[in-house]
């Protein structure tokens, strides 16, 4: 998936691959992308993990 997403161009060292990965983890995948299923609410990974911690809080 990370391929197809990104492209397989080739970097001109690791520094830039690792960056253009987390890039993409970090704006693309866990802010945009939805996941395609009901018990996660089709929301995104980040709001999912906001959710939690608001659960967390509200139970303590």
């Amino acid at each position: 998936m990370l391929k197809e997403e990104t492209g397989t161009r080739v970097r001109p060292d690791r520094a830039t691959a690792c960056a253009d990965v987390f890039t993409f983890i970090e704006t693309i995948y866990n802010r945009r992308r939805l996941r395609k299923h009901p018990a996660f609410g089709y929301l995104t990974p980040l709001e999912t993990r906001q959710r939690f911690r608001n659960d967390q809080t509200l139970a303590a």
